[in-house]
């Protein structure tokens, strides 16, 4: 077994960012080899229909860590369907939350 895919170098990291006007969003994820794994946003935001949220995580999922936030936007708005309801939260929100808990 190689240390580099040891699962104990992997790094832990949270972010939180309050949307203005909006709701608090909360990301979990750790960094593996450089990429984004097991992404999950939370927080105290609605998305219809519910499975949106955890088609966003998957579209983070496997991101470079150094992703800019247009890189994080564009795969959160990927994930969206043409009827995605959001309630408290912004793509734009996502990348900031997911960027702070990068930092």
């Amino acid at each position: 077994m190689t240390t580099r895919n040891h699962p104990s170098h992997a790094r832990a990291c949270h972010g939180e960012y309050k949307i203005p006007q909006g709701k608090l969003v909360v990301v979990d994820l750790r960094v593996l080899d450089g990429c984004l794994r097991d992404v999950r946003l939370s927080g105290d935001f609605f998305m219809e229909p519910p499975e949106t949220l955890d088609a966003i995580n998957a579209a983070l999922e496997g991101l470079p860590c150094d992703a800019g936030s247009q890189q994080l936007e564009q795969a959160a708005q990927a994930a969206l369907g043409p009827t995605t309801e959001m309630f408290g939260i912004t793509i734009e929100g996502i990348g900031i939350v997911v960027q702070r808990a990068l930092a």
